[in-house]
């Protein structure tokens, strides 16, 4: 009866809270500094000005108008300053928890789930009410028009998003195990809410729904294709997962973008500058915890072993197989004969998730465009790898990814010359000049 009643006494000492804290709020009055803090921090962790400012347009942060690419159409994030006109400067509490937890805006349009609103959807009502004191006290209002969606029909019907909802919103917390510790609650809530991970990393059904939102769905985390790159499988499988890495190599990655099995680029880069590097230690600890205890969803239980073969016939200079050539010239100086790289610098591409992943479009970015790694406080710089779709042609581009591929111990498919012309066609990389014609010899 003690347990019921402290239970009961806590239930209602944060509804109180939760009460009074909106009462606040909707007063107009200032938020309490801690509250403010908590809300930073969490708008932190979801990564709130990656997809709300556009960058590369000169947008102002949390502005909006960055354009995102979904299989549906284009949607620009939106305006989430305190403007009164154009962001969310006329939002009560209610209004703007209910755009972040049920994708309904002010004047009751309905936002598409590229705004993951079916994660924060699982955010409890204190966490919803830091982050509004957050944007209202610190964030600097900026007036600027929400671009309109560019979606194809018939998903430019907003009405369609009524019962793709009920199919796919779920606004009960995020489940708590009993038989689980501390981290590993933390860790399930800011994976599954807060961080949003899986609206990268599990894939969807043919309705865009995630195919699953945590633990209990063999999909949940399991590797999804995102705006032309391929999310990595965060179960625990031996290969293309997290299985060889330790819990120790997650936190890590999380917090330098880099470890002994991989360095970050693409998109992963951002969310480390941006997001994780911030992240509390004990957060990134829970975080890893719950990423560890996920079995594994392709059944890879036989870890990678790496076959010495390719590194001695590079060493000695043979190029028999397709593309050897090339990654002999262009990759080995950085990644070795070995294919092991130099730990966190250059990362290894032997046994590496990412090179293994079944979807090589990550792979593809990389040779036509290049990458950086995550700029974080703890390195003195970040690395630039350089694009080759410059200087090879599609052909040669496939050849040297399906070496790396194939080599040192990897089993992945092979990538084809039609995967890597479309990918170029989409991001616009300049194909390498002609190649000259080779003179006829001249008789004597």
């Amino acid at each position: 009866m003690r347990c019921i009643g402290r239970c009961i006494g806590k239930w209602l000492l944060a509804t109180v809270v939760a009460t009074v804290a909106t009462a606040v709020m909707a007063a107009g009055a200032a938020a309490p500094a801690d509250q403010i803090a908590r809300g930073r921090y969490l708008a932190g962790i979801a990564n709130c000005a990656a997809c709300h400012t556009n960058s590369s347009g000169g947008g102002a942060p949390m502005a909006g108008g960055l354009p995102l690419h979904t299989g549906a159409g284009t949607v620009y994030s939106t305006n989430i300053t305190p403007d009164a006109q154009t962001g969310l400067g006329n939002y009560s509490f209610e209004d703007f928890e209910r755009a972040v937890r049920r994708g309904v805006a002010r004047d009751g349009r309905h936002l598409y789930p590229a705004m993951p609103y079916p994660s924060y959807a699982r955010m409890t009502r204190d966490d919803v009410a830091a982050l509004y004191a957050y944007l209202r006290a610190e964030v600097k209002p900026v007036r600027q028009a929400n671009p309109a969606a560019e979606m194809r029909w018939p998903y430019s019907m907003r009405w369609l998003l009524v019962p793709w909802n009920w199919l796919n919103l779920r606004d009960d917390p995020v489940r708590a195990d009993a038989s689980k510790d501390a981290a590993w609650n933390r860790g399930a809530y800011v994976v599954q809410a807060v961080a949003h991970c899986g609206a990268c990393h599990t894939p969807r059904g043919p309705l865009y729904g995630e195919r699953g939102i945590d633990e209990r769905s063999r999909h949940f985390l399991a590797g999804a294709s995102v705006e032309g790159w391929s999310a990595t499988n965060l179960t625990g499988d031996q290969v293309t997962g997290l299985g060889a890495w330790s819990k120790a190599d997650v936190v890590e990655y999380l917090h330098t973008g880099r470890n002994g099995h991989a360095t970050s680029f693409g998109p992963m880069s951002t969310v480390i500058a941006a997001s994780t590097q911030h992240m509390a230690p004990a957060d990134l600890d829970a975080v890893a915890t719950y990423l560890k205890s996920l079995p594994g969803a392709r059944g890879e239980t036989q870890p990678f072993r790496h076959d010495p073969a390719v590194t001695a016939q590079l060493e000695q200079g043979r190029f028999d197989a397709a593309g050897a050539r090339q990654y002999a010239t262009f990759c080995m100086p950085c990644h070795n004969a070995s294919g092991r790289g130099f730990a966190r610098v250059f990362p290894p591409l032997a046994g590496n998730p990412t090179v293994a992943d079944p979807d090589p479009a990550s792979l593809v970015n990389l040779l036509l465009e290049g990458a950086v790694t995550a700029r974080v406080s703890t390195a003195p710089t970040d690395y630039h790898m350089p694009g080759y779709g410059w200087t090879m042609e599609d052909q040669e581009l496939a050849n040297v990814l399906t070496f790396i591929r194939r080599s040192w111990g990897n089993r992945a498919a092979p990538v084809t010359e039609a995967a890597v012309a479309a990918r170029r066609h989409e991001l616009g990389t300049p194909a390498p000049e002609p190649k000259a014609p080779a003179m006829p010899a001249t008789p004597r």
